[in-house]
């Protein structure tokens, strides 16, 4: 396996399960997986760097991420591939060294600069055909820590 610095991360699909609940008040309520945040902070304590890019500007990818201590987070993100980009550069990680792990089309863009592409279970089919990785659990339901896991036993 290619020597992963990196993960770069969509939310809603990957980290969540792609549900979305509305409060009375109109608040947007998602699940997360206490898997995933285990699967996140072992892979932070391991030296590795993480990013969120999300389609959605919402205020639960900024919680989660000041919950794990991301500070690279790109919210209401149209151009996933671009985000990436920038997220490498800033980091000074070559695009080869960074999973990008995502659920639907609008993270092809960014799948296919990366050097290792995982995506969940559940992911659409056309992500799914494209994934050097398709993990066995399902979006928001520990196939975060999946990937996780296996980059970091690839490593030993």
């Amino acid at each position: 396996m290619i020597k992963i610095e990196a993960v770069a991360l969509d939310v809603d699909g990957v980290l969540t399960d792609g549900s979305f609940w509305w409060g009375p008040g109109g608040e947007e309520y998602k699940r997360f997986s206490f898997t995933d945040v285990m699967g996140v902070s072992i892979g932070i304590k391991a030296g590795m760097r993480f990013t969120l890019i999300s389609g959605e500007d919402v205020d639960q990818v900024d919680r989660y991420a000041s919950k794990m201590g991301i500070v690279d987070v790109y919210k209401g993100c149209k151009d996933k591939a671009t985000a990436l980009r920038s997220f490498a550069e800033k980091n000074g990680i070559d695009l080869a060294h960074i999973c990008y792990m995502g659920d639907d089309v609008n993270d092809l863009p960014a799948m296919k600069l990366a050097g290792l592409v995982a995506a969940p279970a559940n992911a659409h089919t056309s992500v799914k055909s494209i994934a050097d990785i398709v993990t066995q659990r399902s979006g928001g339901d520990g196939a975060v820590r999946e990937v996780i896991d296996m980059i970091l036993s690839s490593k030993t």
